[in-house]
């Protein structure tokens, strides 16, 4: 029987990272479902949903993940799932939040708990901070793709949105 599995694996960015990881699943006969990968700072993770038929590949790969973390200086967890459900909820809607402003603590926490109190849900979340151009300033910037059921107004959302901006002194824009 197919059983599904997620694997978090973070190392100093590299050449080859990406091949040591993977390869440790191809080797033991899982195949990758979906994947996020990034750059942060030095680091470069890398976030793997994979499925395999094998019983105990997850004590197996948690050996294996020890074995690369010595040679390799990759830091690597292996969690079993049930398995994943591929759509979005039913009669949702998909909509994109961009988030921008001078970079201070507690935007992400701040929208986070927005959200979750609106009952959205957060499908995807990147977020940056960078140096204005202009004034060397660090700017925050966040996009975060949510779920909005079909129950919520979406006026009365940007209305919401507008003042927790004004909390945080961003600029919040939602694109429908």
């Amino acid at each position: 029987m197919q059983k599904y599995y997620i694997m978090t694996a973070f190392g100093q960015d590299r050449v080859g990272i990406v091949a040591d990881v993977t390869r440790l699943l191809y080797e033991n006969g899982c195949n990758l479902e979906d994947t996020t990968m990034n750059l942060l700072a030095d680091q470069f993770t890398l976030n793997l949903l994979f499925s395999c038929t094998q019983n105990t590949i997850e004590e197996h790969l948690s050996r294996e993940c020890r074995r690369l973390e010595l040679e390799k200086g990759i830091s690597a967890f292996v969690r079993s799932l049930p398995a994943p459900q591929k759509s979005p909820r039913k009669k949702d809607k998909t909509c994109t939040l961009h988030i921008e402003g001078l970079d201070q603590a507690g935007i992400v926490y701040k929208t986070s708990k927005f959200l979750a109190e609106k009952k959205l849900n957060i499908v995807h979340l990147n977020s940056t901070a960078q140096a204005s151009p202009e004034s060397g300033a660090l700017l925050y910037r966040m996009d975060i793709q949510i779920q909005i059921p079909e129950d919520i107004s979406l006026d009365l959302l940007e209305d919401d949105l507008s003042t927790l901006a004004d909390e945080l002194q961003v600029d919040i824009n939602l694109s429908r």
